[in-house]
Formats: structure tokens, sequence, C-alpha cells
């Protein structure tokens, strides 16, 4: 993979573009960068893999407990993950914008197809490997089928299901610098727009990017935390 090069770009450069407003050649005259502008790109960036973290949630949590709790369709899921890996985000972005025209509704649905394998192949293993003995004490003490999965399965399956949403989260967040080139300005416009935003905006963009997913993943680990009981909190401490 061949690396952008920035001759004239610096680091101090770059940061000062993140907060002061700098003049372009392209604009007619208007002031580029800043930080109102960084914030607002920033806050696009989010609310769009907000939104498409949430359609693939929505989508591939249910369906990852329900067939790893039946134990099937293993194969598909795995093929189902691969496949999404191999999948060239530029390619499904233009797809779907060829499909349904660009816009938020677009992008956020080429961002959740990019999601949800992580978090189904993930949800399906987590509750797949949840140890048979305590599901079976507990379908031997009355439980139904769907209590087994919410007070036994999903509890127990926690860290596993969030670690594939913590990677989920990374490839949306990341793929959405792309977004501009389907009529959603992100943070990806400082990097794509070079012409209009010099060396420094480029740079700028990188490290605004590598921020906010740090700050995902930062954010993420607390919520699986939070999430995951004390007892599995105090064994995996222990191992």
């Amino acid at each position: 993979m061949s690396l952008v090069h920035l001759p004239s770009a610096s680091f101090g450069g770059a940061i000062e573009f993140i907060f002061t407003p700098q003049s372009s050649n392209v604009t007619g005259g208007r002031k580029v960068g800043g930080f109102e502008q960084a914030m607002e790109l920033a806050l696009k960036q989010l609310e769009v893999t907000a939104l498409a973290l949430a359609l693939a949630l929505v989508v591939a949590l249910p369906l990852g407990l329900y067939l790893g709790h039946k134990g099937r369709g293993e194969q598909a899921i795995v093929g189902l993950g691969n496949a999404g890996r191999a999948i060239p985000e530029l390619a499904l972005i233009a797809l779907v914008a060829a499909l349904i025209g660009i816009g938020l509704v677009p992008v956020t649905l080429a961002l959740a197809v990019l999601g949800i394998p992580p978090i189904l192949t993930n949800t399906y293993v987590g509750v797949k490997q949840v140890d048979r003995g305590a599901v079976d004490a507990a379908r031997g003490m009355g439980m139904t089928e769907g209590e087994l999965i919410r007070k036994v399965e999903l509890p127990l399956a926690v860290p596993t299901i969030m670690s594939g949403v913590r990677t989920s989260t990374i490839n949306i967040v990341a793929t959405a610098t792309i977004a501009p080139l389907a009529g959603i300005l992100t943070l990806g416009d400082f990097i794509i727009a070079r012409n209009v935003y010099g060396d420094e905006g480029v740079l700028a963009g990188a490290i605004l990017i590598a921020l906010l997913a740090l700050t995902l993943e930062l954010a993420l680990a607390g919520v699986q935390w939070l999430l995951t009981s004390p007892g599995l909190r105090a064994a995996r401490t222990e191992s």
C-alpha cells in the first residue's frame, strides 16, 4: 500500500490548521479549517458512525444471539465474516450510491454492511462458547429459551460480543473518511480535497480521525468493562 507523501506539511502546521482558519488559493478568499469546521466535520463523522453502528447492531445482534443459541449457521456466518473483510469499502459505497443515490441514508447503509460481520460473528461465537453446563442447569430450573438467552448466555458472552462491536466501530469510523465521495462531508474532506485544504489540512484530517477512533475505542472499552459481570472480570484478571 502506498503512502501519501506530504513534503511541506508539519505537525505544528496541522495543529494550527485545526484551531485557526487558513487562507486557501481555491476558495475565492474564504478561509478553511479552524476549530469550528473541524468540529462540524467530526460531529458529522460521529453521526454517520453512530447511525451505521446502530443499524448493524439491530441486524447482527439478535441474529447472532439466536443462531448461537441454536448452534446453527456456523458455515454461513464464517463465510459472511470473510466476505465482509474482503469487500472494498470504496466499491461498496459507490455501489450503494449508484443504486439508491448519494446522501446520509446510502452512506449509513453501506457502512452498516461493513459493520455487521464482526458483530454477527462474535455474537455467534460468544453465545455458542457459553458453558453448556450453565445453560442446562438454567434450563433445569425452568427458564424459557428467551430467558436462557437474556439471563445466561448474553451476560456470559458480553466480552466476546463487545470485542466485535469495537472492531465494527473502528471499521465504520475509519471508512466514514471516504463519505465525502457520496455527498456527506466528514473529516475525510480534509484528506480528499487536498487542493482546497493543502498538506496541513490532509495531516490535520488524519490526526483528527485517529483521535476520534482512539476515543471511541476507549469509550467502548469502558462500556465493555461496565457490562461484564464482576465474576467474569475477576476470572479474566486472575488468568
